[in-house]
This record gives structure tokens, C-alpha cells and sequence, in this order.
């Protein structure tokens, strides 16, 4: 029969006190039969029983916490692998460059790091930016992977995305708090963007820290609807956008560090994520 760890954890402690008292008194009736020198003794006693048996619990949960956070890793490791299947599936549908998505996500979390953002916050950015556009499963290819300028009709439909990605992560338990880039990540700094019209610091700052991440790429890659802008046009058009497209701190954070940025945009995985993740219990 297959006992937990807790049943495991009692019967050590209860078999190790129990022969502790049996041995202990024994070992005592052969030192004295004085009774003051007695009840010193088993004082003694009882307080080197207590540093044992907490020094033993000690070891004891901390191993079974260790273990723990491995599997929680694990887990975590394995939410992630999926996740980029289906978004490798979607950047394809979306004819994206190949690794649009995660690319975005690895830089999306190095300017977050510089802008202070650590620990279980980190992790749901690194989520939401890698599912940034999850939304747009839900739009039609005609209007998705149209070669020309969308109409209105086809303009209202696209802009769907951002309310049908947070609708999709708020049905999963570990992505509910990561909505806050596909849900605002098409905000402006000056309260112009969609779906709500947000302005400055009213805009989470996951979404305002992607957006500087995603137009830098959308601009200096080829989409179907239009060729990759050189270099030092995207970085002035950055510039220019600050204060009203885009926070301007996080511009400046961005082109303060956009070298370092831009390497981790050519690395791979989700490692750069899992190293910030907090401890799990």
C-alpha cells in the first residue's frame, strides 16, 4: 500500500520518540536513583529531545519541500512547452516570422526586469506576452492574413482579439493572471488605443512594457502587409511615439538597454522566465 508523506513524516517521529523514552529512562535508572539528580536529568533530557526531534522535522519537511518545488518546476516546464506548440501553430496560421511570439516574450521580460518587475509578476508577464495574441484564433483568415489595409468592418473584427485572449486565459486556472498584455497590449499612452481606452499609468504595466517590445518588432520585421523598416527608423519612430503611443520611461529602458535586449530576442526557450519563477510551495 503506497502511504503519503505525511503518514511517512508521523511514524518516523512517533518510532524515534517512542525509543528515545524507552532507552532514555532505562539509561537513567542506571545513572542514579537520586530523585533530585533524577528530575535534573530528565529535564536535560526532555529539552535534548526536543532539539532532536525539531532538528530531525527540520530535515524531514525541508526534503519533502525541495521535492516539491521540483515538481512544481516541472510542472511549470511543462505548462510552457505547450504553450509554445500552440503559439508556434498560431505565429504560423498568423504568418509570423518564426519565433514572433517567443522572441517578443524573452525581450518583453528583460525590459520588465530593468523596469523592477520580479518574482510570480515576472512569470504571468512572461505568460501574457508569450500569448499575446492568443485572441486571434477567433478571427477569420480572410481578415487575419489580409495582404491590404483592413476596412472598418474588418478593422472592429481584428480588434476583437485583445477581449476574446483575456476570455480564453481567465478559463485557465494558471493563466488567470496573466490577461493583462493580450487584453491591453493595443492601449496608448495617451488613452487612443482599444479595447478600453486606458491612458498612462492606468495601463498595466506588463501591457506598456510589451507594446514597446511588440511594435519594435512588428516594425522591423516583414508582414504580409508590409517590408521590414531599416533599423534607425525603428528606434526613431520609438522615440518619436514616447509620450503618446508608448510610456516614455519604458522608451528610455528600452533604448537604454537595446543591445542587451536584442540579444535575448535571438536566444530561445522559456529559461529566461523560469529563473525568475518564485519559490513554490
Amino acid at each position: 500500500m503506497r502511504t503519503t508523506a505525511q503518514f511517512r513524516i508521523v511514524s518516523l517521529y512517533v518510532v524515534v520518540s517512542l525509543l528515545w523514552i524507552w532507552f532514555s529512562d532505562r539509561a537513567l535508572d542506571l545513572v542514579t536513583k537520586n530523585p533530585v539528580e533524577l528530575t535534573f536529568l530528565q529535564s536535560i533530557k526532555g529539552g535534548l529531545f526536543v532539539l532532536a526531534t525539531g532538528a530531525m522535522l527540520y530535515w524531514l519537511i525541508g526534503r519533502n519541500m525541495r521535492r516539491l518545488k521540483a515538481v512544481n518546476r516541472s510542472l511549470w516546464r511543462g505548462h510552457s512547452q505547450t504553450l509554445r506548440v500552440l503559439v508556434s501553430a498560431m505565429d504560423i496560421r498568423h504568418k509570423e516570422t518564426k519565433d514572433h511570439s517567443d522572441r517578443v516574450m524573452r525581450m518583453s521580460v528583460g525590459l520588465a526586469r530593468h523596469a523592477g518587475v520580479s518574482g510570480r509578476e515576472l512569470r504571468n508577464l512572461g505568460f501574457g506576452a508569450l500569448l499575446h495574441d492568443i485572441g486571434k484564433l477567433a478571427i477569420p483568415d480572410t481578415v487575419l492574413i489580409k495582404p491590404g489595409k483592413l476596412d472598418d468592418e474588418e478593422m472592429a473584427m481584428m480588434r476583437l482579439h485583445t477581449e476574446v485572449g483575456n476570455n480564453l486565459l481567465q478559463q485557465v486556472d494558471f493563466l488567470r493572471d496573466a490577461g493583462d498584455i493580450p487584453y491591453s497590449h493595443h492601449e496608448r499612452w495617451d488613452g487612443n488605443g482599444y479595447p478600453r481606452g486606458l491612458s498612462g499609468e492606468n495601463i498595466p504595466l506588463a501591457a506598456r512594457i510589451f507594446s514597446v517590445v511588440d511594435v519594435w518588432d512588428a516594425l522591423i520585421t516583414a508582414r504580409v502587409y508590409k517590408p521590414a523598416w531599416p533599423e534607425p527608423e525603428v528606434l526613431g519612430y520609438l522615440r518619436e511615439a514616447a509620450g503618446s503611443q508608448f510610456d516614455p520611461r519604458l522608451v528610455e529602458l528600452f533604448l537604454r538597454h537595446y543591445e542587451e535586449l536584442k540579444s535575448l530576442g535571438k536566444g530561445s526557450g522559456f529559461a529566461v522566465v523560469e529563473a525568475q519563477l518564485p519559490a513554490q510551495s
